[in-house]
């Protein structure tokens, strides 16, 4: 996988924490921050998908075994 450089600031407090973090368990800081930001991306997808099954109909469990009776389906 082709790798891309990422400059940013943080405050130095949470940097600090990041290091002590990542030495105390012998990690990495850069596959750290990789998997930090994939599961934040994933949570915002997560987001998405939970606003738009929001403004979906839906119909009671009620109905839908309703439906699966009178269809002898149940």
């Amino acid at each position: 996988m082709a790798a891309k450089q990422l400059a940013t600031k943080i405050d130095e407090n949470i940097k600090d924490a990041l290091d002590s973090f990542c030495e105390e368990r012998g990690l990495k800081i850069n596959r750290f921050l990789e998997d930090a930001i994939l599961d934040k991306l994933e949570e915002y997808e997560d987001v998405t998908d939970l606003r738009k099954l929001r403004s979906e109909s839906f119909r009671s469990f009620e109905d839908v075994v309703k439906e699966l009776k009178a269809n002898g389906k149940l």
